[in-house]
């Protein structure tokens, strides 16, 4: 086993990271062995790298146009696995630490209006349609919980109780935690089991305790496409006005709406798993914007004579 396996092994192993996470690391340094050795990874020898030879690749994926964002990803991964080489007392040194990054541009979050979530999650179903059934709580339990895709795939049945109204969600890292959902949620959830459960296909036993919550139309588990079809057909359907419509603006959108609703930010920073409050901080610009947004609208003082508005 090479060093850049060992390093996957010991992410995966002792770590406990996810397998995502994982091929994340294995694709990036993957790239970076390939560059190193002009397309012969199998030929790398991490321990005979400098700080020049990385500049080097820092240098080539800034001038193939890589955003900031992914540099700094592939960097970090960088420096990751030579801190592990320091640990093993392969290196004495990290040649990846001083590296220079070019900064990031930091763009907010992109969410749904409110409105126009709740007018889409609001729209008539047939009761006795499954994947629509389904497919609306999809959306329903994105938003109201403000849960990862993966996360909403990996949902064990056993682990959502709607006479509680809470669940129990396996995150990042392996860290579980709860939360809390409303009545017409727990609805939802009751009612959609009941058509999963009366058909031979896709019935879950309520013995089985690592039976997923949500199924395909052949009782087999979602899988990270579908999911986002899913939610893309919905919110384009339903008239949703955003850059992207993904699983993931779900997530804002919910963070988003918890703040503007007067939620302590961390209420918001737990309810979605974020380690770090940093992380939750970024929604507190969104609500900033639609308030500076609804402000020069409304008020009186913050528009020209011409009905136009200040600053624009």
């Amino acid at each position: 086993m090479n060093l850049i396996e060992q390093f996957l092994a010991h992410l995966a192993d002792e770590l406990g990271y996810s397998a995502l996470t994982v091929d994340a690391y294995r694709r990036d340094l993957g790239q970076w062995a390939d560059f190193a050795t002009g397309g012969q990874p199998d030929r790398l020898d991490p321990l005979d790298v400098t700080q020049s030879d990385l500049r080097q690749w820092v240098a080539d994926m800034a001038r193939a146009r890589k955003s900031p964002r992914t540099i700094k990803r592939k960097v970090s991964a960088l420096r990751a696995f030579y801190r592990f080489l320091l640990v093993k007392g392969d290196v004495a040194v990290n040649p990846a630490a001083r590296l220079a990054l070019p900064k990031p541009s930091r763009q907010l979050p992109v969410n749904v209006r409110q409105e126009e979530t709740v007018a889409i999650l609001d729209a008539e179903v047939p009761a006795d349609s499954f994947a629509g059934v389904r497919d609306r709580l999809i959306l329903d339990i994105l938003y109201s919980t403000g849960m990862r895709c993966s996360e909403l795939i990996g949902l064990k049945d056993a682990d959502v109780d709607t006479a509680k109204g809470e669940l129990k969600v396996l995150g990042k890292r392996n860290k579980e935690r709860v939360i809390p959902f409303g009545p017409e949620l727990a609805g939802a959830i009751d009612a959609y089991r009941t058509l999963r459960d009366s058909s031979p296909l896709t019935s879950v036993s309520s013995r089985d305790l690592t039976a997923p919550l949500m199924v395909k139309d052949d009782g087999k588990p979602l899988y990270r496409k579908m999911v986002y079809n899913v939610v893309h057909r919905m919110l384009s359907m339903g008239g949703a006005h955003a850059s992207r419509l993904s699983p993931h603006v779900m997530r804002h959108s919910m963070a988003t709406d918890m703040l503007n609703g007067g939620a302590p930010l961390t209420t918001v920073q737990q309810l979605l798993g974020h380690a770090s409050l940093s992380s939750t901080q970024v929604y507190t610009h969104v609500t900033y914007r639609d308030l500076k947004h609804n402000y020069q609208l409304a008020h009186p003082r913050a528009q020209n004579n011409k009905g136009g508005h200040y600053g624009h």
